[in-house]
């Protein structure tokens, strides 16, 4: 009998190539093939009538076949199998595609049951090409809940199904099982066994509901059980105790108000710098929250033990940015800082490297430059981060090491749910800004057709004789092997602005640009020399231009709303009402519509964020929103299953309470998370660790 863990290709009716193509799902042997969850399910139990068959409804109609099957040849390569199958509500047409030799299956008189989409047309019913059983064989194909699986090149549904039935019956008792006996009773799961039969071939619908809420509750209870190991490690790490004077001498050097939200992320990091403790802390806010004055209040609090602190951006032009508003902040205090890029000319490096040697410089704002070997700190005791997503932790940590167990502070503007982003920053505390200033305006977002363009381009031109820029964004950078497919490209669409709107100045920007291009660009646009923008989402994490009063988003149909509200972040940033036009084509899903007409009923990020995971599901999860996750989930959706989430997690958190090392003789699958969890299918722990 194979081992749990053996290669595909040496399991029988798999082979080489179809090894390769599970390979590219991401499957490669045994253990991987039975965790391979179904994306959807077709209910093929559901019967019914003709007469109450709705257009694009996927179900199964009992009919007897009421006309002799005819076979026409369409043309080379083309045959078409048709006849009427009939109940005692009406008629429908059964249509099959170069499937001939069906023609000697179907006998008039007989009775079968169809699984397919209905198409009605008036009183005209059809099904093409349906899957289907005589009725006395109801169950063999239909009759019965079907997985569906992700598929690549190489791999039909048959045949993932059929090797999945496969590895279920080999692994027998060797099932993953994750969750301790007491855990399961207690929250009364069903055995592994039941779970992966059903989830793969369910019984009903019940069946399939205790199946996946035992997985789903397994898998985000082992995640949590393993951030929590992670995390427990580092509690007991010291840093370095900071101390200062009280908040109020900061924020009263202001000539505003912090909201709260950020007078609270200020306590909650200079609590945990003050500690005793490594801070290792994310300021999560939504563009234009405010994130850049709570690392600024950090950075004066470590100042005033004469300690140094760096900020690091991805960017020239954010850390320019960042630069001049925390001087701002600083100065007046008597902190000295300074500016560190890939740019500067050798005698200016020379001049900041020694400052920052000696402790001259109590704030270094910089970018990837500020990792170079020859920066040196004097006392190097807070390392902060903008926009988290764009740094791996193998480049802050060797920012770390330039000083003694520095603390962390990372910020992100990726509006998610709170419980979501204790999953996704691992070991991170989460301290969340969900306000914005006051006297922020809403910007008006409107979503139109191509029969708006023209209207556009006076709205366009009526801003910029007003004194105010434009963004416009496009999804692709130029014309390539998929033109006709209706999508802007950026360096099309600049050039037809030009030749639309003759008296602007007009500049394009994209990824293929070197980054010295693109910042000259983007300060450039800063400056006003320029007055339209027109990008690829380059600018999606962008320098602040308070004088941008549009966005306008071409083909705003194919972004996901976590990233429309992150463009549209870039404009409203000044005290002028500002404005965001999405461009849509005419034919629209029903998904699509939903993004759009949420972009234009709100501007809060966090509503958008939780609307977003809705619409993407559980098989996204890795995708844009999440790029700096460092585990997958296979069959766990934070949104759907936000109550099995909370739940878990309190489990979790009450069993490592008990048992912090799971030293327990029952625990002994929890204390190999690591190697279980490492690695390609689970929590890759060198990028949270």
């Amino acid at each position: 009998m194979p081992e749990f863990g053996t290669e595909l290709r040496y399991v029988k009716g798999v082979g080489e190539a179809r090894a390769r193509a599970f390979g590219r799902l991401g499957v490669h042997d045994l253990a991987g093939l039975v965790s391979f969850f179904p994306r959807a399910y077709e209910d093929r139990t559901r019967l019914v009538r003709i007469a109450e068959l709705a257009d694009g409804d996927l179900v199964c109609v009992e009919a007897v076949v009421g006309t002799e099957p005819q076979l026409s040849r369409i043309r080379r390569g083309l045959d078409l199998l048709r006849f009427r199958a009939v109940d005692e509500t009406g008629a429908m047409q059964l249509t099959f595609f170069n499937q001939a030799y069906l023609k000697d299956q179907f006998r008039k008189g007989e009775s079968y049951v169809f699984y397919g989409r209905a198409q009605v047309k008036g009183r005209f019913v059809s099904m093409t090409n349906p899957v289907f059983d005589r009725l006395a064989d109801f169950g063999r194909v239909t009759g019965r809940i079907v997985p569906v699986y992700r598929l690549t090149s190489g791999l039909s549904q048959n045949t993932v199904r059929s090797a999945v039935r496969q590895a279920l019956d080999l692994s027998q008792g060797r099932l993953p099982d994750g969750l301790p006996d007491c855990v399961a009773d207690e929250y009364k799961l069903c055995t592994a066994r039941y779970a992966y039969e059903n989830v793969h071939f369910p019984a009903d619908m019940q069946a399939l509901s205790l199946a996946r809420r035992r997985l789903v509750f397994e898998e985000l209870f082992v995640l949590a059980c393993a951030l929590g190991l992670l995390r427990g490690g580092r509690e007991g790490a010291q840093g370095r105790v900071l101390r200062g004077a009280g908040l109020g001498t900061f924020t009263g050097s202001l000539p505003f108000s912090p909201t709260g939200a950020q007078l609270r992320a200020m306590r909650e990091a200079i609590g945990d710098m003050s500690s005793g403790k490594l801070m290792n802390r994310l300021i999560q806010g939504d563009v234009g929250s405010g994130k850049t004055l709570v690392a600024a209040a950090c950075i004066w609090y470590a100042a005033q033990s004469g300690a140094q602190s760096a900020f690091m951006a991805p960017t020239e032009i954010l850390a320019e940015q960042h630069y001049a508003t925390l001087t701002g902040f600083l100065e007046p205090f008597g902190i000295r800082v300074a500016k560190l890029t890939g740019s500067m000319r050798a005698a200016e490096k020379r001049a900041v490297l020694s400052g920052l040697a000696s402790g001259e410089y109590a704030l270094c704002v910089g970018t990837h430059a500020l990792l170079s070997g020859g920066v040196e700190f004097r006392d190097l005791a807070l390392v902060v981060t903008d926009e988290q997503h764009r740094f791996g932790v193998q480049q802050r940590a060797a920012l770390a090491e330039k000083g003694l167990r520095p603390h962390i502070l990372v910020m992100s503007a990726t509006p998610i749910p709170r419980t979501l982003a204790l999953m996704i920053y691992g070991e991170l505390d989460v301290s969340l800004i969900d306000e914005l200033p006051p006297g922020r305006q809403k910007v008006d977002t409107f979503a139109v057709d191509e029969s708006y363009r023209a209207r556009l381009g006076g709205f366009i031109e009526k801003l910029v004789s007003e004194g105010r820029q434009v963004f416009v964004v496009c999804p692709r950078i130029e014309e390539g092997e998929e033109a006709g497919d209706g999508l802007k490209s950026a360096e099309e669409h600049a050039e037809e602005l030009r030749q639309q709107l003759p008296g602007l100045r007009i500049a394009c920007i994209h990824g293929k640009l070197k980054a010295r291009e693109k910042d000259e660009i983007m300060s450039r646009f800063a400056a006003g020399e320029t007055d339209v923008l027109v990008s690829t989402t380059v600018i999606e994490v962008g320098v602040d231009v308070p004088n941008a009063a549009l966005m306008v988003v071409e083909n705003a149909e194919r972004f996901g709303l976590s990233q429309l509200h992150q463009l549209r972040g870039r404009v409203g940033r000044g005290g002028e009402q500002s404005y965001c036009i999405l461009m849509t084509g005419e034919k629209l899903s029903r998904e699509a519509r939903a993004r759009l007409d949420a972009m234009c009923e709100t501007n809060d990020g966090f509503r958008l964020a939780e609307l977003d995971l809705k619409l993407r599901g559980a098989g996204d999860i890795n995708g844009t929103l999440q790029s700096g996750m460092a585990f997958d989930l296979k069959i766990a959706n934070p949104t759907a299953d936000v109550q099995i989430l909370t739940v878990s997690r309190e489990a979790a958190v009450g069993l490592l309470e008990a048992d912090p090392q799971l030293a327990h003789p029952g625990h002994e699958g929890l204390r190999e998370l690591r190697s279980r969890y490492a690695g390609r299918d689970g929590i890759d722990f060198s990028r949270i660790s």
